[in-house]
């Protein structure tokens, strides 16, 4: 059995607007990095890339733009794609939602969750809108975080990365039409987390996570883990199969099944179900995350739960890269507003080289940063003649090679540190080292 085999993981972008500069700042472009550096030591790796088109934000755009919702998604998909060929940022397995086999592998490996026991039917009381009759779920509910007191929609809390859901927001109401949630009862699948307790602490006893991550970990193991449920009576998202007809996928979960469905079909071609899947799982040696802070709670603890109902073997969870947020002129990213620089634009209007370099080395992996053009054109100044190979440096080459090993040992999953490496192949540059050549190769995506 193949013992290096690496599974990187980035999350999907969801299809209501197009990439920018703060995405490929954060998961995106790093775990490209982290798999070409896997790939550069021989090591055997299976990455991911897709997009989401059931997060029911994309919806509520698509009626708020008064357009066809497929139609629109597709755009997005295609917009998405060009982002990420411009960026040079590669895949093995791309998770399309629009593809009859990812609607057929999913839904058939949570049917089977399921009929397993794992994903138990059970009577819930779920609130729905007064006024439209929406069931209050991710972008159709808003209120307050119980836990650190900021404003959330339902699936995250982008103030602690918490778990945010009709049932623990104060003041919850309808997102859309402002009405007040009534109560009604539903049959639904649900995901016990409780019931995998034990293995989520030797998990993260031994994995990687920064410190806010840990603490967001020790907030959920202090009281019971939630049940989460796995699919709606909803107007959106993956229509369910077998014992879910009539429901339609929770997101979050539908992107953990995809995730497992996904790899298993770059492993085992044709695997499907839950039999098969945990089979193709087997020859997984380490699985890394890479994820934004606001995602905390299902990086952290859901996935993995929903990873070990579906057989993946617990000693597999490596842990998680995460980066906190990417801010442009001191202020958040916003698609709503175009406060932003366009991903598709930048890249084709700028040396790929330089971007990525930059991104890499200014990405807000440990703290918070903040993209400025000016700095950004600084960067570019200093960088290209070194590029080039114009800049020299008096640095002797001892210590310029010392650096350069440094620097590739920066990009393994644990204890990645990208900004190391671009500050080490720099130095390596402007000694004329040769062994810069690869570490800019990995960087570059050349």
């Amino acid at each position: 059995m193949p013992a290096g085999l690496t599974v990187v993981i980035v999350p999907p972008a969801t299809a209501n607007g197009p990439l920018h500069v703060g995405h490929l700042s954060g998961p995106y472009l790093a775990a490209d990095i982290a798999a070409r550096a896997a790939r550069a030591r021989g090591e055997r790796v299976v990455t991911t890339a897709g997009f989401d088109v059931h997060q029911n934000w994309v919806l509520t755009r698509a009626e708020d733009e008064g357009v066809d919702v497929d139609k629109l998604a597709a755009a997005y998909r295609d917009e998405i794609v060009n982002a990420l060929d411009a960026a040079r940022i590669r895949y093995d397995v791309f998770l399309d939602p629009q593809s009859e086999a990812y609607r057929r592998g999913v839904t058939t490996l949570a049917a089977d969750l399921t009929e397993a026991g794992r994903f138990p039917l059970r009577k819930l009381t779920l609130l729905a809108c007064r006024d439209c009759g929406r069931t209050l779920h991710q972008s159709y509910v808003a209120g307050v975080c119980a836990w650190c007191g900021s404003d959330a929609a339902g699936g995250g809390c982008e103030g602690c990365g918490g778990y945010t859901a009709a049932d623990n927001l104060l003041d919850p109401r309808c997102n859309r039409c402002g009405g007040e949630p009534r109560p009604f009862q539903a049959k639904v699948p649900v995901l016990s987390m409780e019931d995998y307790r034990q293995e989520l602490i030797e998990i993260w006893l031994r994995a990687e996570l920064p410190d806010r991550a840990r603490r967001l970990v020790t907030h959920y193991l202090e009281r019971r883990l939630p049940d989460v449920p796995i699919a709606y009576p909803t107007n959106w998202g993956l229509a369910g199969t077998g014992p879910h007809e009539g429901l339609r996928l929770e997101v979050y979960a539908e992107v953990g099944l995809s995730t497992v469905y996904g790899v298993a079909q770059s492993i085992r071609p044709g695997a499907i179900g839950l039999e098969e899947t945990s089979q193709a799982w087997s020859e997984v040696g380490s699985l890394w995350h890479f994820n934004g802070i606001d995602n905390g709670f299902y990086f952290a603890l859901f996935w993995p739960a929903v990873y070990l109902a579906c057989g993946v073997p617990p000693e597999a969870i490596g842990g998680a890269q995460v980066n906190e947020f990417y801010t442009l002129d001191g202020e958040k990213f916003s698609t709503s507003r175009d406060h932003a620089i366009w991903a598709n634009d930048f890249l084709h209007e700028e040396d790929v080289d330089i971007v990525r370099l930059y991104l890499a080395w200014d990405r807000p992996d440990r703290y918070p940063s903040d993209f400025t053009l000016s700095a950004y054109r600084e960067f570019e100044a200093y960088v290209r003649p070194l590029l080039d190979g114009v800049g020299r440096s008096a640095l002797p080459a001892v210590l310029a090679e010392a650096d350069v090993r440094r620097g590739a040992a920066a990009l393994r999953p644990r204890g990645f540190d990208p900004a190391l490496a671009v500050r080490s192949v720099l130095t390596g540059l402007a000694a004329s080292t040769p062994e810069a050549e690869m570490l800019l190769s990995v960087l570059t995506g050349r």
